[in-house]
């Protein structure tokens, strides 16, 4: 039964209020322990297999000196290491796997600007925040940060994190750094462990600036800094005609530019964003809606009405709700203020600090229990897939053809999902020398998606996004982000990348023994496509290519891609065609 209009215009006057709030209830530690163990979880509370990660024990250095005998001593004893923040963000299981975990959550109190070079140096659990804070204390800006700014230094640059730019050193956080210390394991004669100070012209300094934690473990990272500047930014709400020919444009004409595509919509958001001098009137504030505060019974009820949308298999829902939420980031510029309280009007210009990224949904006090992140798995609200594929830019507009061709295939109704969240976000990174960057000039596609509470639950059109993942990653050789993405999206990911094996290289000099990696990073970094179970594919953790790796018994067949013909992704059918 079709839900009624009445209920989205009621959630819509829902989330209004829930936005204005101004605090939340801080993301839980990642870290969980007792006497038999402890249990580390990301931030969204489940992993990619939906399997818990066990830890003998956990271990919090404060400084460099407690991380050396820290590794020093699970070296000593040859047993496996994993890092990890205080945030937790990274999808995939790159951190599980050890039987020591090393966490940097109070490894955090050193953040040291140098005027003189430039330049900042900071604890590798230092949050992204306070080491933008300081920079601008002494007339710096960092010039390039994740949109997301619930991020610690150290996990930041080890997966790739990045904004958008093209200019400069580009919109990879990684390529802002000029330093870094990295605690490694050493054998007797040196105390099983050791540290290496790693400059921009040392061989290994390409290895480690993204190392996915598998070289050692990062103790301190320096940081190139600007002169403080200002931005001024408008969003350009228009057609997608033409989008496939206007983003190369686009990012060279605007230093942070990025495009938000609503494929159900026919409709495109250009951001115009640019730096402007000091003097610029403006003290605007950019506080992305999707990161600010939101009451619980609000991200509870989102929640519910996409669960609904799934169980009644009514698209018309989906794209009320699409609908609903575009119109109120129009309305709101999504989230930019003029000042610390309202949008009144492009363009928003503001200081950088300010302007380059946001979260203001994780600072509250404690004793806060009715607002929250709204993916917070605390009160079992948002849940959804994260995919993000890295073209080369000369690829990225036969992609938007095929995507737009399989909107006509299967319907613009069919994408309404992916823009229930943001749609696809398109972003640019530039090319990098890091081994585990991008080695040409990128287009990076975001898109989120509904995920079920159980595994095995297909999703309303989940062939349309298995079909766009797949021509992603297969057709097009997209590579994929190192902290996001389902299993799929690693599939001969060393291939994609023409220094892997130089970073092979560097993990096997550094750590001869292995003690940085386990099955499951492994898994990430060689791209094993895993077990193919009953109902593997609607999880991402294979291709289908038997109906039971879909879901039969829910009228979900293993079928083949509609313009990528080579896909195979499960599809609601009244038969098998397999």
């Amino acid at each position: 039964m079709p839900i009624p209009n009445f209920y989205f215009q009621a959630l819509i006057i829902l989330i209004t209020s829930g936005s204005a709030l101004t605090g939340a209830m801080p993301p839980q530690n990642p870290v969980q322990c007792n006497q038999a163990g402890c249990t580390l979880s990301n931030s969204y509370g489940v992993w990619g297999d939906r399997q818990p990660c066990h830890v003998t024990t956990a271990v919090y250095p404060t400084t460099e000196s407690e991380l050396l005998a820290a590794v020093a001593d699970a070296s000593r004893r040859k047993l496996k290491v994993k890092s990890v923040s205080k945030f937790s963000h990274t999808i995939p299981k790159l951190a599980c796997g050890g039987t020591i975990l090393i966490s940097t959550e109070r490894y955090n109190s050193s953040i040291a600007v140098d005027p003189a070079n430039s330049a900042v140096t900071a604890d590798a659990g230092a949050g992204l925040r306070a080491v933008i804070d300081q920079a601008a204390e002494a007339g710096l800006s960092l010039s390039a940060a994740p949109y997301w700014e619930g991020v610690s230094v150290g996990g930041a640059i080890s997966t790739g994190a990045h904004g958008s730019s093209w200019r400069g050193r580009g919109g990879a956080l990684h390529d802002h750094v000029v330093g870094i210390r990295m605690v490694v394991a050493a054998g007797e004669a040196e105390g099983f462990a050791r540290v290496v100070d790693l400059k921009e012209r040392d061989s290994l300094f390409s290895a480690a600036k993204v190392s996915l934690g598998l070289l050692g473990v990062i103790s301190k990272v320096t940081f190139s800094l600007e002169p403080a500047f200002k931005r001024s930014i408008t969003f350009n709400f228009s057609s997608d005609d033409g989008i496939e020919e206007e983003f190369m444009d686009h990012a060279n004409k605007y230093e942070f530019g990025d495009i938000q595509w609503y494929p159900s919509r026919h409709e495109a958001v250009y951001r115009y964003d640019d730096r402007v001098p000091m003097s610029t009137p403006g003290d605007g504030v950019n506080d992305f809606i999707g990161f600010q505060s939101n009451f619980a019974l609000v991200a509870k009820t989102v929640r519910a009405s996409e669960k609904a949308a799934e169980k009644s298999r009514d698209t018309n829902a989906k794209c009320i709700l699409a609908s609903s939420f575009v119109a109120y980031k129009k309305l709101i510029a999504n989230g930019l203020k003029n000042n610390n309280l309202l949008f009144t009007g492009y363009p928003v210009v503001g200081h950088q600090r300010r302007m380059q990224t946001s979260g203001s949904c994780l600072y509250s006090p404690e004793s806060d229990k009715t607002t929250s992140c709204a993916w917070d798995p605390r009160i079992k609200a948002l849940s959804f897939f994260e995919s993000t594929a890295i073209f080369p830019a000369a690829q990225f507009a036969a992609f938007v053809r095929d995507v737009k061709k399989l909107r006509d295939l299967a319907g613009p109704a069919s994408f309404c999902g992916a823009d229930i969240y943001n749609g696809f976000l398109l972003r640019f990174v530039k090319k990098s020398d890091a081994y585990l960057g991008q080695p040409e000039d990128s287009v990076v596609v975001d898109f989120n998606y509904y995920r079920a509470d159980e595994a095995g639950t297909p999703r309303l059109h989940g062939d349309v996004w298995e079909e766009v993942e797949q021509m992603a990653f297969f057709k097009y050789m997209a590579r994929p982000h190192w902290g996001k993405n389902r299993k799929v999206g690693f599939v001969r990911v060393g291939r994609k990348y023409p220094n892997f094996g130089r970073f092979l290289e560097a993990r096997k000099g550094l750590d001869p023994l292995g003690i940085f990696s386990s099955e499951w990073s492994d898994e990430i970094l060689f791209g094993r496509e895993g077990g193919r179970g009953d109902g593997c594919a609607l999880e991402g953790l294979c291709v289908c290519s038997e109906d039971r790796h879909c879901s039969p018994r829910d009228g979900y067949f293993c079928q083949w891609g509609l313009v990528y013909k080579e896909a195979r992704v499960c599809r609601y059918s009244n038969t098998s065609t397999s």
